[in-house]
């Protein structure tokens, strides 16, 4: 369980913008949330309510408020139940299946309905808004089922969750152990919320959990990008490649700003001087020749992946909307979550391509025919003791299969819109399948990169070890052939040896495959201008 951090001033809530790294730092704790106590603030979240309340006593229908749901809409409820009626919503709908959304991602869940309802369009109450900071401030997060919406009226499923254990309904993870809402709020000494009359609605018609894990995607995508770059200097260091592959000249005649980025970093990396007249290695093979343009669509499409989510995460996105300055009550539909079902289908697209290109290079570097005299499956083992040693064929087997699976998770789930509660939601936007998609593609793609990463750091202390024997086995052609070595990647790899050990005999990989993993996610390395 990540303990919340008091290293950064806490994100303070006033209705302006956010940004993705503003959600990221809290959903990994390493940052508090507070309320802005602002007059202005808290007046324009009163004055939503208290119009609301206004309208009911003049105009006695509201939707959602004195009438049912969805198709129900035309059916009224009377005025003593609106009070109950909040409850029956989250109750109905506590219907949830499959796993249940991570720490990380229950947090960002509840700070980004938090950012949308501060809003103060919403015509909720300050009172619910505090409420909402506590979950934060105590680390007491709804268990929340990841399976159940299609994305509109928006969240509404899983989002039930967290209303319900407002009320002290279901179960929480209290600071990483899970028991049920109502024991959590007693030892507070916390009296179960009471939702007013549209509050439900607020809570659970948007798009919090397919935003949330859309942030969460796009903070682990980025990084892939980087650390795939990374991966691949060392791949072309290992193979004895042309670095000149990406030289300037060559990429400013295709000027995709982040494919030249790509090439940049590589050049940085691999000390590439000024290209040659005509270079000796004329063309590696597409996986790394071409390196730049497929990491570079992923480079190209993170600014607008970014203002999507960013648009999204500071929307008002419930229904309907309030104006209490104008006077009015607004019927629409931006629960629909459109914008980030095209951002995640498009990003596990990108990001599996991602691992298909470091399968490639893997596969490169442990095939004698391809590996420019690297030991068949890097083995590390001495020459007595290489027909025992199979090196890395199982871990390159295993990132075929891992790859294979992230290519067949790209079917685009946005297009598989299907008609709903009674025809009412006819069209909708499957974005939080498209997201949670996304997230296991990014998975199997941090599965492929660790697989790769391993085997790269080999291939490159091997390559050293050849062109030692090459130039005779002195202290000074050692030194030399460290200095061949390009700082960056040299630095790298004794990062990646503090956790990870050469293969000198062969063993079981999966515990070092699983903690690269999560150092991955945890995007541990400072890699290029990502700091």
């Amino acid at each position: 369980m990540t303990q919340l951090s008091a290293s950064l001033s806490p994100l303070v809530l006033d209705g302006s913008t956010v940004s993705l790294e503003d959600i990221l730092s809290v959903a990994e704790g390493r940052r508090k949330v507070a309320l802005s106590t602002a007059p202005e603030f808290r007046e324009r979240i009163t004055r939503g309510q208290v119009f609301l309340e206004r309208l009911l006593e003049e105009d006695g229908v509201v939707y959602g408020v004195t009438t049912g749901y969805g198709d129900a809409c035309t059916r009224p409820v009377s005025m003593d139940d609106i009070d109950s009626l909040p409850r029956h919503l989250y109750t109905f709908h506590g219907c949830g299946q499959g796993q249940v959304l991570a720490a990380e991602a229950a947090r960002a869940v509840i700070l980004v309905r938090l950012v949308s309802l501060c809003q103060g369009v919403s015509g909720v109450s300050m009172e619910l808004l505090e409420r909402l900071v506590w979950l934060l401030q105590e680390d007491v997060l709804p268990v929340i089922p990841e399976e159940g919406s299609v994305g509109a009226s928006g969240d509404l499923t899983p989002l039930s969750y967290l209303a319900a254990v407002l009320c002290g309904e279901r179960d929480v993870f209290d600071r990483g152990v899970r028991r049920s809402a109502a024991e959590a709020l007693a030892e507070r000494h916390m009296t179960p919320y009471r939702l007013k009359p549209k509050e439900g609605l607020a809570l659970m018609n948007g798009t919090a959990v397919m935003t949330a894990l859309g942030i969460l995607a796009f903070a682990r995508c980025s990084y892939l990008a980087l650390l795939s770059t990374r991966i691949t200097a060392l791949s072309v260091q290992a193979l004895n490649g042309n670095p000149y592959h990406f030289d300037a000249d060559l990429f400013a005649a295709k000027p995709h700003p982040g494919q030249q980025r790509v090439a940049e970093r590589l050049r940085q990396d691999l000390h590439a001087p000024s290209t040659p007249r005509n270079s000796s290695r004329l063309q590696d093979r597409y996986s790394t020749r071409c390196a730049p343009h497929v990491i570079g669509v992923v480079e190209d499409a993170l600014p607008w992946w970014r203002q999507f989510l960013t648009n999204e995460l500071n929307s008002a996105n419930d229904n309907p909307l309030i104006d209490p300055d104008v006077g009015k009550v607004m019927h629409g539909g931006h629960f629909y979550g459109g914008h980030v079902a095209f951002v995640m289908d498009s990003l596990k697209q990108a990001a599996a391509n991602l691992a298909d290109l470091l399968d490639r290079q893997l596969a490169l570097l442990v095939d004698t025919r391809y590996n420019h005299g690297l030991p068949s499956n890097l083995s590390g083992a001495s020459p007595e003791r290489l027909p025992l040693n199979h090196g890395y064929k199982a871990v390159q087997i295993g990132a075929s299969a891992w790859t294979a699976e992230a290519l067949k998770l790209t079917m685009p789930a946005s297009v598989f819109s299907r008609s709903t509660e009674c025809h009412n939601q006819d069209k909708v936007s499957m974005g939080t399948i498209a997201a949670r998609d996304a997230l296991r593609v990014l998975t199997l793609v941090e599965q492929v990169a660790a697989a790769t990463l391993h085997a790269a750091c080999q291939g490159v202390e091997l390559r050293s070890q050849l062109n030692i024997l090459h130039t005779g086995s002195t202290a000074a052609s050692a030194e030399e052939n460290n200095e061949a070595v390009p700082q960056a990647l040299g630095d790298f790899i004794d990062a990646i040896r503090q956790n990870i050990d050469p293969v000198l005999e062969d063993r079981a990989l999966d515990q070092d495959l699983t903690l690269l993993c999560s150092l991955i996610r945890k995007r541990h390395w400072s890699l290029y201008d990502a700091g």
